[in-house]
């Protein structure tokens, strides 16, 4: 049989760790299929190098914890008698001098549990070397990507339908999540966000309650479906109305560079050569100093993950990798354009599994 916890053991041999600690998150979702949220009562998994994993658990998630099937010993805890009694008798089980942990999931006070625990433990960050396992998409997550992909563009096509001079942006986002859910999203892969004018020029803007979009304006939305454990992530602009031929040369200056990213995107290439192609385009144009953010992020489980598209990192790209390509321009004192797309390293090139239509459009 296989040992799926294997992986995980490897990344502490390699690193000279006697176990990992993972808590409920992306990575957790991944090894054991199921997701739980975390919240006040810690709910830890610890991975030694070798031999069988115990679990700290809250006494009232035992019926779902049970159903992952988990192999090893659980130590469960009541809110009554509180969570530290079970981190000590954990401990007292394996031996553990020092522990990697995901740096970007664990909570304080859960670090602290450990150290009280055992005091002499060396507690390690071991977030990049962990998160390195999602870095190659199975089968399934592909197919769950495709799936919270079409989702978001669906929802975006119906939307767009109906925007018209003089709705707010909060309205158009209300909007927006109605189809969102029609369509079979199970979640937000993060608040969307719908932008017009010099809203749009806030790269992570929210939408205003007060402000009616007006003949002209630049209207930008980027949002995605959650589906299948996994995030969508697209962003389009648009334009209300009509489009001034100068709005229309930035535009079409981003929709180049996106172009430009998709063109470099290839097994063997690497981060850094897709976002220096990319950025490239927009340097040359007579836009560059409107140019605030990298080209794009690792997709799959978290919004935001390995690999970073951007200048100096030179991981090379293997397929199985999903990142976004997403170059933008910001006139803080105007608008912003973003043209974003979700793109999948194949075993010959690329594949965008995006497929909204980039062309210039103009709505209402």
């Amino acid at each position: 049989m296989t040992d799926r916890y294997e992986p995980f053991r490897e990344v502490a041999r390699q690193a000279s760790l006697d176990a990992l600690a993972i808590v409920p998150g992306a990575n957790f979702a991944r090894l054991f299929g199921q997701e739980f949220h975390q919240n006040e009562r810690p709910l830890v998994v610890v991975i030694p190098v070798s031999g069988t994993p115990a679990a700290i658990v809250p006494n009232l998630e035992l019926a779902s914890f049970e159903s992952i099937g988990f192999e090893g010993e659980v130590f469960d805890w009541r809110d009554q008698t509180g969570y530290q009694a079970a981190f000590d008798q954990l401990m007292q089980s394996l031996p553990v001098n020092v522990l990697g942990v995901e740096g970007q999931v664990m909570r304080v006070f859960v670090d602290q549990a450990f150290r009280k625990a055992v005091p002499a433990i060396a507690i390690q960050d071991a977030q990049k070397q962990i998160a390195a396992l999602r870095l190659h998409k199975s089968e399934e997550e592909i197919m769950a990507l495709r799936k919270a992909i079409g989702i978001t563009q669906k929802a975006l096509a119906n939307t767009i339908d109906v925007v018209k001079v003089g709705m707010t942006e909060r309205a158009i986002e209300n909007i927006l999540v109605q189809h969102l859910f029609a369509e079979g999203a199970q979640d937000f892969a993060f608040t969307p966000i719908v932008a017009a004018a010099q809203n749009s020029a806030q790269p992570h803007a929210h939408s205003r309650e007060d402000y009616e979009i007006k003949a002209g304006d630049s209207l930008l939305i980027d949002f995605g479906a959650r589906a299948g454990g996994v995030c969508a992530d697209m962003t389009r602009t648009f334009f209300v109305s009509h489009c001034s031929d100068e709005r229309a040369d930035v535009y079409n200056t981003v929709l180049a560079a996106n172009e430009a990213g998709h063109l470099a995107s290839m097994p063997g290439a690497t981060a850094h050569d897709v976002d220096d192609a990319t950025t490239c385009v927009l340097e040359a144009s007579a836009y560059a100093d409107r140019i605030r953010h990298k080209t794009g992020h690792g997709l799959g489980r978290d919004i935001h993950e390995d690999p970073y598209i951007m200048r100096g990192n030179h991981q090379v790209l293997e397929p199985g990798m999903v990142y976004t390509i997403e170059p933008g321009l910001y006139e803080l004192s105007d608008m912003g354009v973003r043209i974003e797309d979700d793109v999948l390293i194949t075993d010959t090139g690329s594949e965008s599994l995006t497929q909204f239509d980039k062309t210039l459009t103009v709505v209402g």
